[in-house]
């Protein structure tokens, strides 16, 4: 039987990206591994390469080519994405020996605002694919059927796989407790700055 499908995963991205992308007026772009074949992930998982190759081709011929690629900050256990949560855009994705590699817009939109802030503090974030599809036990790992489809990459806060998380690659960035303040009140006015604030 089908079901939603959701695993999570590092996303590195170098900070030569970062610094590209702090021109006025552009969005914030982003490449970094989206999704790994033929290993097992956090979550007792197995991709076949021939299942992940078909769907990235859809992915890319469909979604990508009419740029509607989208993807959720907080992604929910759903097969819709929901448009109001909606803070990136895949342009682009490629294979990398095993590892689906993607180039990301970070959109403008409310919940692109907060990723677009914690990538550029240095805050780590996990990426998420999320898909239908059934499993079958095969050696002590649950590998993906055919029946499989891709639905999008979204960004999680708390990835449910240990250790599975998303950030610049910078081991100089270190951060005290003023930062993080200052970060909190950054995410704060964004989420606030229409007069209601659903934090409050």
């Amino acid at each position: 039987m089908k079901q939603v499908l959701i695993d999570i995963q590092l996303f590195n991205i170098s900070p030569q990206q970062l610094l590209e992308s702090k021109v006025e007026g552009r969005n914030l772009i982003v490449e970094g591994r989206l999704q790994t074949a033929e290993v097992q992930n956090g979550n007792g998982r197995k991709y076949p390469r021939s299942i992940l190759e078909r769907e990235v081709d859809k992915y890319k011929s469909g979604p990508i080519a009419e740029n509607r690629a989208l993807g959720e900050l907080d992604h929910p256990d759903s097969q819709i994405i929901n448009l109001k949560n909606v803070s990136h855009n895949i342009k682009d994705i490629w294979w990398n020996g095993d590892d689906v590699v993607g180039k990301i817009e970070i959109l403008p939109t409310p919940s692109g605002n907060i990723l677009t802030e914690l990538f550029r503090n240095g805050i780590t974030v996990g990426v998420s694919s999320r898909g239908m599809g059934s499993l079958k036990p095969t050696g002590g790992v649950q590998e993906v059927q055919d029946d499989f489809e891709l639905l999008c990459w979204d960004f999680v806060s708390t990835p449910s796989t240990p250790g599975a998380y998303v950030a610049p690659i910078n081991e100089s960035l270190q951060f005290t407790t003023s930062e993080y303040k200052k970060i909190n009140e950054i995410i704060t006015e964004i989420l606030c700055n229409n007069g209601c604030c659903p934090i409050t």
